[in-house]
């Protein structure tokens, strides 16, 4: 029997997204939490944190759900207690993801366009705060997902697999929670990452005309340090709303057919459970894009990326180079001492 085309994807695309996005993410990770990227620190809390929800998503929902789960069908990841646990993070972790790039979008909205606001909002101290609160409340939004599954089997009295659960999705908590995600996660998201980005641009793009204006008026030289600056914020900030819409968006869309279509592993051929699949590969897909483009917007990102790359490198010339001089040094100290025993042994 030939294997359904989407299985056969799924089990190349996921392992070289893993092999590429962990030290992709780490390495931002570590680049970010060291504070030398020429940021301010309100946009690093913001980045870190949104690196940190991708560097999960390839760690739960890639390496451990998508790769060894499926490699390993009949491991202790099949128990209904840990494959429910796994589900949990791994949803948990798309959620953050989703309203970390919220939160991100809002507060260069914040910073750019209400000059008033900007000194109370965009400070380290409430970016943590936002970042703290946004987590909990994603993790307790996502605690009914806990009853949205039921074991698949018992052996040896233990409960193996999973499935949806009947009881739950046809009541009414279960089918008001199954709107309720797709309204908090799909298209609210969407909608004020729209609205701050259509914001922001046309704002900058108003205060860039009567800048300009003002030092034409002024007969001023034309490079202007303060433009550079708005448009490396409107280019980064457009790359990481915009990849992440664009991933993001057949995801939305085929939630809205079938929310749990990714547990149905049945009709592998179906056009709903496609779109789902293709969807998921996308979301996923997004978890490695924001590195890419911190290396290509950010010039003091590369330089410190560069460093880091380069660091065991030049650790391990150093300590080769040590050991160098030090054997060179006894060489010429056992050279030194030589004649002196030749002379001994002709006395003898």
């Amino acid at each position: 029997m030939v294997r359904p085309i989407i299985l056969q994807i799924k089990d190349i695309f996921y392992p070289v997204l893993a092999a590429f996005g962990v030290p992709a993410n780490l390495l931002a990770t570590v680049i970010l939490s060291r504070g030398k990227c020429g940021l301010s620190k309100c946009i690093s809390v913001y980045m870190l944190a949104m690196v940190t929800a991708d560097l999960m998503i390839m760690l739960v929902n890639v390496i451990v759900l998508q790769v060894l789960n499926k490699r390993f069908p009949h491991s202790f990841l099949s128990y209904t207690v840990v494959i429910k646990l796994i589900l949990y993070m791994s949803c948990t972790n798309v959620y953050l993801s989703v309203w970390y790039t919220v939160c991100f979008t809002f507060d260069r909205y914040v910073a750019i366009c209400c000059h008033k606001l900007k000194t109370k909002y965009s400070t380290v101290r409430t970016a943590s705060w936002v970042i703290i609160i946004v987590s909990v409340l994603v993790y307790l939004e996502n605690i009914p997902f806990w009853f949205a599954y039921e074991h698949q089997g018992t052996i040896n009295n233990i409960q193996w697999g999973f499935r949806p659960s009947v009881i739950f999705l046809t009541s009414p908590v279960g089918a008001m929670y199954s709107r309720l995600q797709n309204v908090l996660v799909t298209w609210i998201p969407f909608i004020l990452i729209l609205l701050f980005n259509g914001l922001t641009a046309r704002h900058i793009v108003g205060s860039n005309i009567s800048r300009r204006r003002l030092r034409a008026q002024q007969a001023r030289c034309q490079t202007d340090p303060e433009m550079k600056s708005r448009r490396k914020s409107i280019i980064l900030l457009s790359l990481v709303s915009g990849s992440f819409m664009l991933l993001n968006m057949t995801s939305a869309v085929s939630s809205l057919v079938n929310t749990f279509a990714v547990l149905d592993q049945i009709h592998y051929t179906s056009p709903p459970y496609i779109a789902t699949e293709t969807g998921y590969l996308l979301t996923h897909l997004s978890s490695c894009t924001n590195t890419c483009i911190y290396a290509m917007t950010q010039t003091k990102f590369r330089a410190e990326l560069q460093k880091v790359l380069k660091f065991p490198w030049t650790h391990f010339l150093t300590m080769v180079n040590t050991f160098d001089k030090h054997d060179l040094h006894e060489t010429r100290n056992a050279n030194s001492t030589s004649p002196s025993l030749y002379r001994r042994c002709q006395t003898c």
